[in-house]
């Protein structure tokens, strides 16, 4: 943003700061320099040019601002439930004043028989108007026509900031402080001619009217502006990350559809693929020819037939004299990637083979051998793939499952294991928003099969309360005469894993007077139990020796089995919409009708209202990750937080998409006509590249 070293000062050099206030501004608001102070934004800001009367108050209001003369306080009650009481009056009533916290503090600052402003939220406690915890200041007339501004902003405090009387109104004295010592230095950061297409406001100007706003379409323009900055530097990362690799990293050549991948269309396919399918492999096959190292993100939600492009990818590296492999994220995973890869091509075809922490030392040693002299043609693993003593003869392709679980640091391994670096298709099955896939994934080509294979009957969602759990032992009752498996999931709150463990048990009592032995078997799984233990109690499962699956442990993403159709969400308001969308696609896998009953509580937020029906209404992946983000923000989407990439101040990705939109359009304009930003008009963007940014850089990801 801001390039200059100013701007990089310590927090404690500003005045009015010092040691040890310094130290609480890191811990509790990650304030470090000039510059973090300068982007802790207010949350939301107050008018305080309007004065109400006691009587006259409206108790609706969030919070009110009234001129009154103190009366009296006293402090009364013992330990626990100590307060500070005081009274005060204005022409046309009384008013109480409560303090629970910094009582001592708060005493002694009081002046009886002053004038006091004060500010806050208005109740009623029989009859009588009350405040707690009000804003209090002397009133003076300077003081209404300096302090007053018409929006006052709100900054978020912590109990620990306000013991150093760093509260809002101290924050944003700080504030004050800062711009006034640093205002003209302020320099723009995007071209004018930018500033002048949008309409936007110059930097400093931005940075002013957002911590003082003159009135509320200032500072509409001042959000307008930040925002767009915000979102247009991360586009400007992460595009011309993806410029400099078309320009930097050759990629081999697929020149050709050779007679492995056709064979296998032709004669081992044992269904025909949807149109998405064609389209995403045809999104593959234009990459592969381009002479650019390819960088694609297939989604596609559970059961949309993902594995299979990614194998006709693989068949077409192997046709073009490559060798390909495949990383899954877990043992159970790529265990189970292999044995479907291995049934679809048929004994011979291709030499595929399985590493894993497993594998044997003797059979490592032919695997390895068979890799170096390109006898094995494709390879599947967990991120056993990325030891140095994985070497390939040729690989040309490598497929990734799961984007989230592996590290920038892993991905960019891989890529050495060859001079020039092999083409990557990541696959994920948790459906990204549009939008977020462009900011998170922005260097990436997206492609979404949003389709299911024919025959694929959707997967029936029902929601019962608490009150209707006959209507749930019924419905499994007859799945399991019909020959079909039931999964049970409990929800798993981190930091009750012993409540957890309870539910589960309380559950499991229940159930088992329901069905009992020998008639019905269950499988139990839960994060206590040792690994070797889970495994077993999943392969009984899978192998169909037990007909209910019951788990607090959210059931390893893709474990499939096919005959299972019936998935229990207990307490299913306490789950995420993209949870429990996951663990919906456990089931619906094989062609029968497959259910998934949500129950819950008679008592719903709204919020887990709106996930619910969402769940009753669509099966779209798609459209669940939207709802999604709309309820929870963008930084709760699986692998934002950990990534860091999203380190939004103020932009918002599901509110602003606008923004976005506009911000992207401009950054590939601008590529297409200077892409080195040699350009004079440009000279603000190159100097961004310039300056050294702190921590990852976006070019190593992906």
């Amino acid at each position: 943003m801001l390039n200059d070293s100013l701007f990089k000062t310590p927090i404690e050099y500003l005045k009015g700061v010092g040691p040890q206030r310094a130290e609480v501004l890191k811990k509790e608001a990650g304030i470090f320099t000039y510059e973090d102070l300068l982007c802790y934004y207010p949350f939301r800001y107050i008018d305080r040019t309007q004065f109400y009367k006691v009587a006259e108050a409206p108790p609706d209001l969030a919070h009110v601002q009234i001129l009154v003369r103190l009366k009296s306080f006293e402090i009364i009650g013992e330990k626990q439930s100590k307060r500070l009481i005081a009274k005060a009056y204005d022409d046309s009533a009384e008013i109480e004043l409560v303090w629970f916290q910094g009582i001592r503090w708060v005493e002694k600052n009081l002046k009886l028989n002053q004038v006091y402003i004060i500010f806050g939220k208005l109740n009623y406690f029989n009859g009588k108007a009350q405040m707690a915890h009000p804003e209090m200041e002397l009133f003076s007339k300077e003081n209404v026509i300096k302090g007053n501004l018409s929006l006052q902003p709100v900054y978020s405090s912590t109990e620990k900031l306000k013991q150093f009387s760093l509260d809002t109104k101290g924050i944003q004295k700080l504030t004050a402080n800062l711009l006034e010592l640093i205002a003209d230095k302020i320099e723009d950061v995007l071209p004018d001619y930018i500033l002048q297409k949008y309409k936007l406001n110059s930097h400093k100007e931005a940075l002013l009217q957002i911590h003082f706003p003159t009135d509320s379409k200032s500072l509409k323009r001042a959000q307008t502006t930040l925002k767009f900055e915000e979102l247009f530097f991360i586009q400007l990362k992460m595009l011309r990350s993806k410029l400099l690799r078309t320009y930097k990293f050759k990629g081999n050549v697929f020149a050709q559809v050779g007679d492995k991948f056709n064979y296998f269309y032709e004669h081992l396919l044992p269904f025909s693929l949807t149109n998405a399918q064609k389209r995403v492999i045809k999104e593959i096959r234009s990459d592969t020819q381009k002479g650019i190292q390819m960088n694609r993100l297939v989604q596609g939600d559970v059961g949309s037939g993902k594995t299979v492009v990614a194998l006709m990818s693989m068949l077409l590296a192997i046709d073009n004299g490559f060798q390909a492999c495949l990383m899954a994220p877990t043992e159970i995973l790529a265990t189970q990637h292999y044995h479907s890869l291995k049934a679809l091509l048929k004994d011979g075809f291709v030499e595929i083979a399985l590493l894993t922490g497993s594998t044997k030392k003797k059979e490592r040693n032919v695997l390895f051998e068979k890799l170096a002299n390109g006898e094995l043609g494709i390879l599947i693993g967990t991120h056993a793939l990325i030891e140095d003593t994985v070497q390939f003869k040729n690989l040309g392709l490598v497929v990734i499952d799961e984007q989230h679980r592996f590290g920038v640091e892993q991905r960019a391994k891989l890529w050495r294991k060859n001079v020039i670096p092999p083409h990557v298709l990541v696959m994920t099955a948790t459906p990204i928003p549009r939008t977020l896939a462009m900011t998170l994934y922005g260097d990436l080509d997206v492609s979404m099969i949003n389709e299911l294979p024919a025959g694929r009957k959707p997967i029936e969602t029902i929601h019962l309360y608490e009150t209707q759990r006959l209507r749930m032992f019924g419905l499994m009752k007859r799945e399991i005469t019909l020959g079909r498996q039931v999964y049970m999931v409990y929800p798993l709150i981190q930091e009750s894993a012993k409540l957890d463990l309870k539910n589960l048990m309380d559950g499991l009592e229940v159930m088992a007077r329901e069905f009992p032995l020998p008639q019905y078997k269950f499988s139990v799984v839960h994060g206590q139990l040792a690994a070797k233990d889970k495994e077993y109690e999943m392969q009984r499962f899978v192998k169909g020796e037990t007909q209910i699956m019951v788990a607090t442990t959210v059931i390893e993403v893709g474990v499939n089995v096919p005959n299972a159709s019936v998935m229990i969400i207990e307490n299913a308001e306490r789950f995420g919409l993209s949870q429990l969308h996951q663990l919906r696609g456990r089931v619906g896998r094989g062609a029968e009708q497959s259910y998934c009953i949500l129950m819950s509580g008679v008592k719903l937020s709204k919020e887990a209202k709106i996930r619910l029906e969402t769940m009753v209404r669509t099966n779209d992946g798609f459209e669940i990750s939207e709802i999604d983000l709309q309820l929870r923000g963008p930084g709760d989407i699986e692998g934002t937080q950990q990534s860091g990439i999203l380190d939004l101040k103020l932009a918002d990705i599901s509110q602003d998409q606008q923004i976005l939109q506009e911000a992207r359009k401009t950054v590939i304009e601008i590529f297409e006509e200077d892409p080195d930003l040699n350009l004079e008009k440009h000279h603000t963007l190159k100097k961004f590249f310039s300056v050294k940014k702190n921590g990852i850089s976006l070019d190593k990801i992906s």
